[in-house]
């Protein structure tokens, strides 16, 4: 290592650290409203990691919801809608 660079490192590395995939990664889903039972079409961000927990309101009552999201290897996702009590 010569001024603070690892000679060593190589792009093999940086695909191991942050592999591609196939691209196939699931993008958007509908899902229905615990409060008003409206199906509501959302997007989804694989780039923000394998496992995500957010607050999304619905489109159509407004009332917010907890969102859970967890994508497999294969880029399905399984995505979990709660009322949020806050």
């Amino acid at each position: 290592m010569a001024d603070g660079v690892d000679d060593d490192w190589t792009e093999d590395d940086l695909d191991d650290e942050f592999p591609l995939g196939d691209g196939t990664a699931e993008t958007e889903t509908i899902v229905n409203c615990p409060y008003c039972g409206e199906a509501n079409e959302i997007s989804l961000d694989p780039g923000s990691g394998s496992e995500q927990e957010y607050i999304e309101d619905c489109q159509v009552c407004c009332h917010p919801w907890l969102m859970y999201v967890k994508y497999a290897s294969d880029g399905s996702v399984e995505v979990d809608v709660y009322a949020s009590d806050s």
